[in-house]
């Protein structure tokens, strides 16, 4: 098959196809007399395993190491269940990240009421402020990630 009918079959971009070839992700495909590329089932098969990985939000590395796991069946899936393990802790990082954020707005709305005039406004008034850090470097080191001062839980 074509780049087209993997792209429509997968539901994945063409240009995201090329990418993960590029990446190395998606192994190249057979060419064709005409220079085409020609993908099968197992093209289709890894780029759906991929694809699943990226809709749970992991990153291009752990999505390697498990298509190296799934390359070779003889590894020890400890490894497997250690990357979930890594990747949940950094999803429950990312939540109480985002908890801390929505308290943040709910306080800054309650701060106006929306009447009156912009330069009496209490949101405009509290975030003429400096900011205060919401995660801390330690809990950032922790969680794996670098801490950017100022950037509010962006890591």
């Amino acid at each position: 098959m074509k780049i087209g009918e993997l792209a429509k079959l997968t539901g994945c971009p063409v240009e995201t196809i090329r990418y993960y070839e590029r990446e190395g992700l998606l192994p190249e495909p057979s060419r064709s007399e005409g220079n085409y590329r020609q993908y099968d089932a197992a093209h289709v098969e890894r780029l759906s395993f991929i694809r699943h990985c990226r809709s749970l939000d992991m990153t291009q590395e752990e999505i390697r190491i498990l298509l190296g796991l799934r390359d070779r069946p003889e590894s020890d899936c400890g490894t497997a269940n250690r990357l979930i393990d890594e990747h949940l802790h950094h999803v429950e990082v990312r939540i109480a990240e985002l908890q801390s954020l929505s308290q943040q707005l709910r306080d800054l709305r309650a701060r106006c009421r929306g009447e009156g005039n912009s330069e009496d406004c209490g949101i405009l008034r509290e975030l003429e402020q400096p900011a205060e850090p919401s995660v801390t470097p330690e809990a950032c080191a922790e969680a794996g990630h670098l801490h950017v001062p100022g950037v509010h839980g962006r890591h």
